[in-house]
C-alpha cells in the first residue's frame, strides 16, 4: 500500500508515522483513492531540526533572495494552475470556476508576490534610529514558523501557498506547514511546486517543509517546541485554543484566526429605501460559497416593525428558494446540525431549511434562516453567538435603539461588522449612537457593503478582538502589517557601524525608507 511521502529536509521521505487518512469527495461521498500518513513526534523532530539550521542561513539572506523564491514560486503555482484547480474540485467541491481558477489562485499568486516586494523593498523592518542616544532598531526574522491551514481556502489561506506562509517567508523564516486534513492533495502539489522554486532558486533545505496531519498531542508538542519561533493556524475555535493553550503556556507567539458571525445592522431608513437590493445583497452573501467564508454574516440585527416584518418574508422566501451548495466536508455538515440544534434549544425558532438538501451533493444542508428576539438573545447571548458555519444566519429583532446597543454591547469579538442606514441621513443619529459599541468589538468596520470579500490591501485588517482571533493587534491580510506577526523587534545599543545589519548602517544604500532621528527618510 503506497502512502504519500511528507516533504522534509528539502527531500521527499516516508514519514515514520502512526497511521494513514484518506480524503473524501463531499460532492459524491467518494473517499479518494491517495493515502497520507499522519505523523509521529519523529517526523516533527526532524523537521524542527532541519527548519533551526534553514533558519540560520535564511536570516542572513538578501530581501532579493527571498523575493525571488517567492515570484518563482508563484510562476510554479501558475504552470500547475489546471492540476490544482481540479484537484481542489474533488477533494472541496469548490467550484472549478469562477471560485477557484478565477478567484483564489490569482489572488495566492498575487499575494506570493506582494510579499515578494516586501521582502524586496526591507519595507516590513521600519529601521529606526536615534543617532543621538547611538540606538537603532528593527524588526527581524522570528525563526522557524508552523502553519496550520483552513479547510474552506485551500489556495490563498493554504499552509504552504496562502497568506501566513507568504508572510512568514517574506520575513526571512523557513515553515513548517500543516496541511488540513479535507484537502492534502491539493497541499502536496503546492508542495512540490513549493520546493521546486526552492531548489532553484538556491534556498536552504527546510526552507518549506510539508506534514499532513499528526494527532492533538503532538500538535501541541509541535507549538511548544523550543526551535519553533512562532505558529499561524486558522480553523475551528475548539482545535485553535488548544494550541493556543499550549503555545501560551511555552511562551511561544499563535497567531489565531478562530470564529466570527459577523453582525449586519439594517437600520430602518435603509429598509425603507432599498428593501429589495438590500435582501439580495444579505441572501447573496450569506449563501455565497455554501455560506462558508470566515467573514460570512452571521447575524443580522433588525429594528422591529412592518417594514422588518416585510423584509424578513421576503429573504426567507429567497432563502428557501436558492439552491443549496455542497458543505466542504462531513464533519462541516455535522457541525452546521449541531449548531441549528443548539440555536433552537436556546430559542431561535427556524424560518426555514434545517435538514438534508435533495440536490446539494453529499454533504448538503438545506439553507438555514433562524430567528430570535432581542430578549431571548440575551438571556443566553453566549450560546446564541454558536457559529452555524455554511450557509445558515440568524435575524435578531430589537424592539428600539436601547435594545439593538445591549444586542451589541453583548456581541463577542468579531472579524466584521456591518451597519446599512439610509443615504439620506435619517438614520444618521442611529448610526452615532450604535457605531462606537460596534467599533470596538470588530477588526472590520465597515458600512453599506456586505463584509464576505477579504481584499488583499496593505490597508486590510482580516482580524479582530477574541474569539475571532487570539489578538487584536495584528491581521492575517495585509501586507507589511501581516509580516509583523512571524517578526521580532531587534534593537542595538553603542553597536559598531560594521556590526550592525545593513539596514541601519549609516552608508545603507537601500531604498526602504527608515525613521532617521524623527524623520523619514
Amino acid at each position: 500500500m503506497f502512502i504519500e511521502p511528507v516533504l522534509i529536509a528539502g527531500a521527499w521521505r516516508a514519514s515514520e508515522s502512526t497511521g494513514t487518512f484518506q480524503s473524501t469527495n463531499p460532492a459524491t461521498g467518494e473517499v479518494l483513492q491517495a493515502r497520507y500518513p499522519i505523523s509521529s513526534w519523529a517526523d516533527c523532530e526532524a523537521a524542527l531540526d532541519a527548519a533551526e539550521k534553514a533558519f540560520a542561513i535564511l536570516r542572513t539572506m538578501s530581501g532579493d533572495a527571498i523575493a525571488t523564491f517567492l515570484e518563482t514560486y508563484a510562476t510554479k503555482i501558475e504552470q500547475r494552475a489546471e492540476e490544482l484547480v481540479v484537484m481542489a474540485n474533488q477533494e472541496t467541491a469548490l467550484p472549478l470556476k469562477p471560485r477557484l481558477a478565477d478567484g483564489e489562485l490569482p489572488r495566492t499568486t498575487g499575494q506570493l508576490r506582494l510579499a515578494a516586494a516586501a521582502a524586496r523593498s526591507q519595507s516590513w523592518r521600519q529601521a529606526t534610529i536615534d543617532s543621538a542616544a547611538g540606538i537603532r532598531s528593527c524588526f527581524a526574522p522570528i525563526g522557524p514558523v508552523a502553519v496550520f491551514g483552513p479547510n474552506n481556502f485551500p489556495f490563498a489561506f493554504g499552509s504552504i501557498s496562502g497568506g501566513d506562509f507568504a508572510a512568514a517567508i517574506a520575513a526571512g523564516n523557513p515553515v513548517i506547514a500543516k496541511a488540513n486534513s479535507s484537502h492534502p492533495g491539493t497541499t502536496r502539489i503546492f508542495a512540490e511546486a513549493a520546493q521546486e522554486a526552492a531548489t532553484e532558486t538556491g534556498m536552504p533545505a527546510g526552507t518549506v517543509q510539508l506534514l499532513y496531519r499528526t494527532s492533538h498531542s503532538i500538535g501541541e508538542q509541535l507549538v511548544t517546541d523550543e526551535r519553533l519561533g512562532a505558529t499561524g493556524y486558522t480553523g475551528s475555535r475548539e482545535a485553535g485554543l488548544v494550541l493556543k493553550r499550549a503555545a501560551d503556556a511555552a511562551g511561544k507567539p499563535i497567531y489565531l484566526e478562530l470564529s466570527s458571525i459577523n453582525p449586519v445592522v439594517f437600520l430602518p431608513g435603509s429598509l425603507a429605501e432599498r428593501s429589495d437590493e438590500l435582501a439580495e445583497e444579505f441572501v447573496s452573501s450569506c449563501l455565497m460559497g455554501t455560506g462558508q467564508f470566515c467573514t460570512n454574516p452571521g447575524l443580522l440585527l433588525l429594528l422591529d416593525g412592518e417594514t422588518t416584518e416585510n423584509f424578513i418574508t421576503d429573504i426567507t422566501r429567497r432563502f428557501d428558494a436558492a439552491p443549496a451548495g455542497t458543505l466542504l466536508s462531513p464533519a462541516v455538515e455535522k457541525s452546521l446540525h449541531a449548531s441549528h440544534h443548539t440555536l433552537t434549544e436556546a430559542g431561535a425558532a427556524i424560518l426555514c431549511g434545517t435538514g438534508p438538501a435533495a440536490h446539494g451533493g453529499c454533504c448538503s444542508v438545506k439553507n438555514t434562516l433562524l430567528r430570535c428576539s432581542a430578549d431571548s438573545f440575551l438571556r443566553d447571548s453566549e450560546t446564541m453567538q454558536t457559529e452555524a458555519f455554511g450557509n445558515s444566519s440568524l435575524i435578531v429583532t430589537v424592539a428600539d435603539l436601547d435594545q439593538a446597543a445591549a444586542v451589541i454591547a453583548a456581541l463577542e469579538g468579531n472579524l466584521t461588522g456591518v451597519i446599512y442606514s439610509a443615504k439620506d441621513g435619517s438614520d444618521d443619529a442611529a448610526y452615532r449612537r450604535l457605531e462606537p459599541i460596534l467599533r470596538q468589538k470588530v477588526g472590520r468596520l465597515l458600512n453599506d457593503k456586505m463584509p464576505t470579500g477579504v481584499a488583499v490591501s496593505s490597508a486590510m485588517n482580516h482580524g479582530g478582538p477574541y474569539p475571532s482571533t487570539g489578538h487584536p493587534g495584528f491581521t492575517a491580510v495585509g501586507i507589511p502589517a501581516s509580516i509583523h506577526r512571524f517578526t521580532a523587534l531587534h534593537c542595538y545599543d553603542n553597536v559598531r557601524s560594521d556590526r550592525l545589519p545593513e539596514i541601519l548602517r549609516d552608508d545603507y544604500a537601500g531604498s526602504a525608507q527608515r525613521l532617521i532621528d524623527g524623520v523619514w527618510r
